[in-house]
């Protein structure tokens, strides 16, 4: 009996011991198949033979075909026919028919340390300063989950960005995602630099995404200077690199913010500019075969923009301010990218070139700006004098023309001369250095100052 017993125990153990490899064989994924490559047409590669999921990445084997002859590294950022399509993120110069691709697995992930503040780092996230490459600790997803809605804490914290013109007239929230509209050569640069050196934030990540190469020294030397750097991260992806590395330089960019706000700091990320990003997106989606619907933008282009906007703001552990620059092609205001922009955004500062070429610098149009979260984070006595204030200025803008031929007498409307007398203490309200810092204690003496100057609230 006991020999039975044995033997049937025996039995279950050699059962189990069968079950165990065979769950073992099921859980260990198939190798990944090498294809190969059989058509480029521009940046779009096509690879057979091969499987790869969308956001994955695959390695080409250049020139002679083996290894040491070189690689450039794709995304998958689509598939048809039984075919795999590609975009590369670096130089296809020596890709040939038939190279070797190899799938590399699931999308790219970032390295993230507190030793990258102070570094300069391009979209793959090798280093551009010379410096040693730090020990990485962790690493975190290139393309994150956005913020759940019910985990996003409110704006009621106002953010000290040491401009006075926006703290006073636009104050900012700690956690607001704004938008900075600008055509060219009216002081965006100068102005994210001040924001860099001035604004009240524990780490600033900075992405300058499709700028000229000339701009990105002349940014990191001579506007953010030493100071600046020495609390930033730098993410450069200059307008020759490929379209897939300056994408991949704003996913960087936020990934990096949001380590260092999960670690519970607050973090300022400017972002040089959204424009630059949509366009590089464009180009990767009419490679891969999207038709064009507005402008020539992709739709893939409208459904990307939200994704990573939403990943900035308040959690509970820390928060994300964010600073996008969106240019405005022509200064047309009604351009695609800015009107996508200006409705998932918290507001918007507006600078107009009629007021830079007027020498009034930071040339910001404090009738076309807001920030929607003002209300909720001053006083309505404040609230009050800068709804005044514009009212004057949007009066002086509309008699312009009239004040400079001369055909306004004074006293004929108690408003207009008002308007007239409030327009140079508006100016000098604006009017700030860009080496000079002002608080937010400063700014709003200032705007007290300037309303009683121009007859508004006088008991404020």
């Amino acid at each position: 009996m006991s020999t039975a017993a044995e033997e049937l125990a025996g039995r279950r153990e050699r059962l189990a011991a069968g079950l165990s490899r065979v769950r073992a064989a099921v859980s260990v994924p198939p190798p990944l198949r090498e294809g190969r490559l059989v058509r480029m047409v521009g940046l779009r590669l096509e690879a057979e033979g091969c499987r790869g999921a969308v956001g994955s990445r695959c390695r080409i084997i250049t020139e002679d075909g083996t290894e040491k002859g070189g690689s450039v590294e794709a995304e998958v950022v689509g598939f048809s026919v039984g075919r795999l399509i590609l975009m590369p993120e670096g130089d296809v110069a020596g890709v040939m028919l038939g190279a070797r691709v190899q799938p590399l697995g699931p999308s790219q992930r970032v390295a993230v340390d507190r030793q990258l503040i102070g570094r300069i780092v391009d979209g793959a996230g090798r280093f551009l300063d010379g410096g040693p490459v730090p020990q990485y600790r962790e690493h975190v997803p290139l393309r994150g989950e956005s913020i759940n809605p019910l985990e996003r804490r409110t704006l009621d914290t106002p953010l000290d960005v040491g401009v006075r013109a926006v703290n006073a007239l636009l104050t900012l929230g700690r956690g607001q995602r704004i938008g900075l509209f600008a055509g060219s050569g009216v002081g965006k640069s100068t102005l994210l630099g001040m924001f860099t050196r001035h604004t009240a934030a524990d780490v600033v990540v900075i992405a300058l995404v499709g700028e000229r190469g000339r701009e990105v020294r002349e940014f990191v030397d001579q506007i953010l200077g030493p100071g600046g750097l020495a609390r930033a991260v730098i993410v450069a992806t200059p307008a020759d690199d490929p379209p897939l590395r300056r994408v991949h330089g704003a996913w960087r960019a936020t990934a990096i913010a949001e380590y260092f706000r999960d670690q519970g700091r607050n973090v300022l990320l400017l972002m040089d500019s959204l424009t630059r990003f949509a366009q590089a997106q464009r180009e990767i989606g009419l490679a891969a075969g999207e038709p064009p619907v507005t402008k020539g933008y992709p739709p893939s282009v409208f459904s990307l923009l939200p994704s990573l906007v939403e990943r900035a703001g308040n959690v509970a552990s820390g928060s994300i301010t964010a600073v996008y620059t969106v240019l405005v092609e022509g200064d047309d205001p009604a351009d695609p990218i800015a009107d996508a922009a200006r409705a998932i955004l918290d507001g918007h500062i507006v600078l107009s070139r009629e007021v830079a070429d007027s020498g009034l610098f930071p040339a910001i149009d404090i009738e076309a700006s807001i920030s929607r979260a003002m209300p909720g984070l001053v006083d309505p006595a404040q609230l009050s004098i800068v709804h005044e204030i514009k009212n004057l200025y949007s009066t002086y803008r509309q008699n312009r023309d009239l004040f400079n031929i001369g055909a306004y007498e004074r006293g004929a409307d108690p408003l207009v001369d008002r308007a007239l007398a409030a327009v140079g203490p508006l100016r000098e309200l604006v009017r700030q250095p860009r080496e000079q810092r002002v608080d937010m204690a400063r700014s709003l003496a200032d705007l007290v100052d300037t309303a009683r100057a121009c007859g508004i609230g006088s008991d404020a």
